[in-house]
């Protein structure tokens, strides 16, 4: 191809010369083809990339493809139901609720529902009158150590960090939060003045980076943390401990987006590289993290601290309950964050292989605080891929009291899973810092839809709570909930994740589930202890009996 093309250069060159000589006008074709020969040439000189080497010109149209194959993909290949992350069908009713536009169904589902994993909600005869349904069930959080206890909706913002998102959207965020009476956490990246001019609630999120309350050092500074904790629109606190996007990773802030105002923010040096570790400096064990809780707790004047994680090693998380036990020092709240959330920083090996589901993750710990008689003194909000109503009612029956949603509430923004958030290059200006593309997002517009999103998605669960009999939240159960896990098996949540009493982790025998997770873990250690587990004799226990 590369003979080709230096043929062809001649041969056009020369073409346009000759056809000159009867006709000079056309001599100002070289204004087009000259360029276009001069990318070739450099095509051809250049060693990084082999297409482009051996097609010169014409390699580049592969480049240019793949540049548009996401919106090629989303605007002509994809079916309604196909998509990913979030499929079409999630979009288009994200899109109609924000703009409370019709949101109905025609002609029936457009699901396979003989397929696996194919879930539905099951409906009384005795339904609840429409009009006698709760449309905005509030859940009180804050246990018996709790001086200021927060009434919480059970949908509200997930953490999304001012850095990762434009301030016109995390103030569109905030402003929607306070036109629908539910909350907006702040993320890692700091308490803004942007989560902080809307007057919507807000959870402030401590990330192991510490920003807004650290010392120079990295460290936890008691005294900031105070300062800004106390502010009237700061309901809670949320100790960052994981995520699933990336759980187990931490995070570099390059030096370049160091400016000033992110400095003054996160309380680092301008233009200096920012270190945010996978782990946290303020403690290293169970007993300290819930000393860490107590401490947040005193110096926010008694608002209700909890943390967030994705679950990885189960024994850690049995330790912590270990601890609560031991120190009687109770959060009020968990964060249970699935591994299937979403970031714009997150390796693909993190975004696909680790970090346990929402699902089950959302059933152990209901079970673990159940099990241990933790459950009436803490509560539990589901992070993950929630949307719909629906997606509140399955969780509410595994165990959440409350469900946060992130890539829900910027889809309400206007966000059209562009795959650009890591880019700077976010076409709605909604996961970007380029002034011109955030300029496209009008705040009092966009704030409108996320109060909308909010206030219809609440309103689809509780008509769905209502067919099937049930008045509030706190009354779904996993029978409720139905999975086909087969051609012809049918499974409850119920069947698939059995509960276990109350109180039956605090003496023996525990139940069987929970058996190596109880031996192996300790309050004063997150690391598993292995020592006394033969796991050859563990394996044929576990083996079921034949012949």
């Amino acid at each position: 191809m590369r003979k080709k093309f230096s043929y062809g250069v001649c041969l056009v060159v020369a073409c346009i010369a000759l056809a000159g000589i009867w006709w000079p006008p056309i001599l100002w074709s070289y204004v087009v083809v000259g360029p276009l020969i001069l990318l070739g040439i450099l095509d051809m000189v250049q060693t990084k990339q082999a297409i482009r080497r051996n097609f010169p010109l014409f390699g580049r149209l592969r480049y240019l493809f793949e540049s548009i194959r996401p919106e090629i993909q989303q605007y002509f290949v994809e079916s309604d139901t196909t998509g990913r992350p979030f499929s079409r069908m999630f979009r288009s009713v994200i899109y109609q609720r924000s703009k409370r536009v019709l949101d109905t169904t025609p002609f029936g589902t457009q699901l396979d529902v003989y397929d696996n994993n194919y879930e539905w909600l099951s409906h009384s005869i005795t339904a609840i009158d429409y009009f006698k349904i709760n449309e905005h069930p509030r859940v009180t959080v804050g246990g018996p150590q709790c001086a200021q206890p927060y009434s919480s909706s059970v949908f509200n913002i997930s953490a999304m960090s001012y850095g990762s998102l434009s301030k016109n959207a995390v103030m569109a965020l905030n402003e929607g939060a306070k036109m629908g009476g539910f909350y907006h956490n702040t993320g890692e990246g700091g308490l803004t003045d942007y989560h902080l001019e809307g007057g919507g609630d807000v959870v402030w999120q401590i990330g192991t980076g510490y920003f807004g309350c650290r010392h120079p050092d990295g460290n936890f500074n008691p005294e900031a943390f105070e300062q800004k904790a106390q502010h009237p629109n700061v309901k809670m606190i949320e100790i960052k401990l994981s995520q699933g996007a990336k759980p187990g990773h931490g995070g570099i802030l390059p030096a370049v987006k160091v400016t000033p105002e992110v400095a003054r923010i996160r309380l680092v040096q301008v233009g200096k590289e920012v270190d945010s570790p996978p782990f946290h400096r303020a403690f290293s064990t169970p007993i300290g993290l819930l000393n860490f809780v107590k401490l947040l707790r005193e110096l926010s004047g008694g608002k209700p601290v909890g943390f967030k994680l994705c679950i990885g090693h189960r024994s850690e998380f049995v330790a912590i309950c270990k601890a609560m036990v031991q120190t009687e020092i109770y959060p009020d709240f968990v964060t249970v964050d699935g591994g299937e959330g979403g970031t714009g920083a997150a390796p693909l090996e993190f975004s696909n292989s680790v970090g346990m589901p929402l699902r089950d993750a959302l059933a152990f710990v209901y079970d673990c605080l159940t099990g241990f008689d933790l459950k009436r003194h803490v509560k539990i909000i589901a992070s993950g891929k929630i949307a719909t109503g629906f997606d509140l009612v399955k969780h509410f029956a595994l165990g959440a009291d409350i469900c946060n949603s992130a890539r829900g509430m910027m889809m309400a923004l206007g966000c059209i899973q562009a795959l650009q958030c890591h880019a700077n290059t976010c076409p709605t200006g909604v996961a970007t810092q380029n002034p011109e593309l955030v300029k496209g997002l009008v705040v009092s517009e966009k704030r409108v839809r996320v109060a909308n999103f909010h206030h219809e998605t609440v309103k689809s669960a509780g008509e769905l709570m209502g067919a099937a009999g049930i008045a509030h939240p706190d009354d779904i159960h996993r029978v409720y909930i139905h999975r086909r896990v087969s051609p012809n098996k049918v499974e409850t949540y119920l069947d698939s994740y059995p509960y276990i009493p109350t109180g039956s982790l605090l003496a023996k025998p525990v139940p069987k589930a929970f058996e190596l997770l109880m031996k192996i873990s300790r309050a004063d250690s997150f690391k598993p202890d292995f020592s006394g587990i033969d796991f050859v004799e563990y394996a044929w226990a576990k083996k079921p009996m034949t012949g």
